[in-house]
């Protein structure tokens, strides 16, 4: 009779155990769901970089050359820059119209101007020509080219009928005549020799269709 009731408590007790093992085997630790996949942690975005801006193509570039005047403004190809005396300093407009910017074509850029090497970019600017066009200025003055200027670094323009003239790297009218000048110097478009200007310059003189009180 005892062993029977030993048996009968070794067999509730094994019955007890598997109930106990069934229930462990299927714990979950809190906030353990095996069957959820385990997140990967997040990358931090990295910043979106913004395209450069491109440059502008119609910007017009000022720098200092050396000439037999000094150091004076050019463009970036190395032509010489004039500025006009009859042009009144400051005062946001341009003088030199019809017939006169024909022969001295404005510096233009379609955006801001920039400083070459040894320009002061503070002293550049621009102004509006009657016909839309955005002339370039230094210090002030209204750019010109000279039309009887075929190359890079010719000065042929300088003291033309006294009124034009080359200017200077702080913005100064560089109003001295070279010693040296041959055909193609300041002296032999000056006032005394206006009428080496004509069909024997090259075209830029009242045979030309440019009136000489613009110093063509």
């Amino acid at each position: 009779m005892r062993r029977t009731r030993d048996l009968a408590r070794g067999a509730a007790l094994a019955g007890l155990l598997a109930i106990a093992l069934a229930a462990c085997s299927g714990y979950q630790a809190p906030g353990g769901d095996n069957s959820q996949p385990q997140q990967q942690p997040q990358r931090a975005q990295q910043p979106q970089q913004q395209p450069s801006a491109p440059a502008q193509a119609d910007a017009a570039v000022v720098k200092i050359v050396n000439s037999r005047f000094g150091q004076i403004l050019a463009d970036a190809g190395g032509r010489t820059l004039y500025a006009f005396t009859k042009d009144v300093k400051g005062s946001g407009r341009s003088n030199c119209t019809g017939q006169c910017i024909a022969t001295w074509p404005a510096l233009t850029a379609a955006g801001t101007p920039l400083a070459g090497a040894g320009v002061q970019a503070a002293m550049l600017g621009t102004i509006q020509r009657d016909d839309g066009t955005a002339q370039v200025t230094y210090g002030d003055w209204p750019l010109y080219f000279y039309g009887g200027d075929t190359q890079a670094g010719q000065t042929n323009g300088q003291n033309v009928n006294g009124i034009w003239f080359v200017v200077s790297a702080q913005g100064k009218l560089v109003k001295a005549v070279s010693s040296g000048a041959g055909s193609s110097g300041a002296s032999s478009n000056g006032s005394s020799n206006g009428s080496s200007n004509g069909s024997s310059g090259g075209g830029y003189g009242s045979s030309g269709g440019y009136g000489d009180s613009y110093g063509g």
